[in-house]
């Protein structure tokens, strides 16, 4: 199933540190990711182009309940603690929200 919108986010990572942010990300993020953002599309690596990315993907059947769900993710009480057991590994962070292109 194709849902309309993705939520594509790509975080680079502190060189030799990805192991360390996957830890952090399953152990505090996907508790709290998985009750208000639903079950991710996946998540990814990258191997080849630009190195130490972290990619994952949710999906939403609108623009409403993406920012309904994102809101309910900021205002949970144990969020912050993975935002800061997070920081010193990421570098930067890229969100782009797409949509599924009509092919026949």
């Amino acid at each position: 199933m194709t849902l309309p919108i993705v939520d594509h986010r790509i975080y680079t990572i502190r060189l030799r540190k990805m192991n360390e942010f996957i830890a952090v990300f399953e152990q505090l993020a996907m508790p709290v990711l998985i009750d208000t953002l639903g079950n991710p599309l996946g998540f990814y690596t990258s191997f080849v182009g630009p190195q130490n990315q972290f990619v994952h993907l949710w999906g939403y059947e609108s623009l409403d309940e993406y920012e309904r769900r994102s809101r309910l993710r900021d205002a949970h009480p144990d969020f912050a603690a993975y935002l800061k057991a997070s920081e010193p590994y990421i570098v930067a962070q890229e969100t782009r929200l797409i949509r599924a292109a009509p092919m026949r």
